[in-house]
């Protein structure tokens, strides 16, 4: 049934004729009686009972009006959250990020963006960067933090990127360790040490690149998913490991983070957005920009 055919019944309901509806609505008497006869069509009967003075509702016509009530305050409850969700002033927003952007970068930037907009709802997910940028592309995302290690930067219909910041890669030592004090480390230096690599089979990895361009391999590959249990590793002695200086927040007392010699060794952190982003996700990215400084 039309939203608008509902409006006239609860006018007539709520005025009980006719005429005094159709001035509310500033429609003809004329057309309110189509709308209701239309109504009354679809409905199978009569929706109001005619008296000497007005009409009022009918059994079918209460069931309907009930229904008709509980219609119309939603959709009036969705126009006044779309309106405070485009002025910016409130609503969801859906943010994506890759792993070690939500260490720290995201978290500094949604804290701030709490304190500018406590009735904005921040919804966070957590994917690599060619995934986010399909969800935004699709429209299940309002912003996403990408990288474009390790296939280069992701692109997708109607997504528009910007850089954030470069994201270095430093090495991770025990505390102990021989060069832990001497400055920035020589990849070929730590070509006997045991490294820690999440990534199985052909999938690129930061290790790999790294090795690369200095043409060399390391002695072991020890082989850990996440970052807590790479950490642990290290700090026990056990073995070292590339770490981006995003994730330099996590990274245990008993670790030191090393520069190397070679300046290549990064990669670039991007903000993602569709092309008409939300006011809240412009203000996010803004929050980004003063985190990633």
């Amino acid at each position: 049934m039309e939203t608008e055919a509902l409006r006239v019944l609860v006018a007539v309901a709520d005025t009980g004729s006719f005429t005094k509806a159709a001035a509310r609505l500033n429609y003809t008497q004329s057309a309110v009686s189509r709308r209701i006869a239309a109504l009354e069509e679809r409905a199978g009967g009569p929706l109001f009972e005619r008296l000497p003075r007005g009409v009022r509702l009918s059994p079918a016509g209460r069931v309907l009006h009930r229904h008709a009530l509980e219609v119309l305050g939603r959709l009036a409850r969705a126009e006044r959250e779309l309106a405070v969700l485009h002025a910016g002033q409130g609503g969801l927003l859906h943010v994506g990020a890759f792993a070690t952007a939500n260490i720290s970068l995201l978290p500094a930037a949604l804290r701030a963006l709490g304190k500018a907009r406590p009735e904005v709802e921040t919804v966070v997910v957590e994917a690599p960067s060619a995934g986010l940028m399909e969800r935004i592309a699709d429209g299940a995302l309002d912003l996403a933090v990408i990288s474009d290690y390790p296939y280069g930067l992701p692109s997708a219909d109607g997504v528009s990127t910007a850089v954030l910041r470069d994201d270095e890669l430093l090495v991770a030592l025990p505390r102990g360790h021989r060069l832990a004090t001497a400055g920035p480390v020589d990849l070929l230096d730590l070509s006997d040490e045991a490294w820690l690599q999440h990534a199985y089979g052909d999938r690129p990895t930061l290790l790999a690149d790294a090795w690369a361009r200095v043409g060399g391999a390391p002695r072991k590959i020890i082989r850990v998913a996440e970052w807590t249990g790479k950490f642990g590793y290290v700090a026990a002695g056990l073995g070292v490991a590339l770490v981006p200086s995003l994730a330099a927040w996590a990274v245990p007392g008993d670790i030191v983070l090393c520069r190397l010699t070679d300046p290549a060794l990064r990669r670039t952190i991007h903000v993602a957005r569709p092309a008409v982003p939300l006011p809240a996700a412009r203000e996010l990215e803004e929050l980004l920009r003063s985190a990633a400084a």
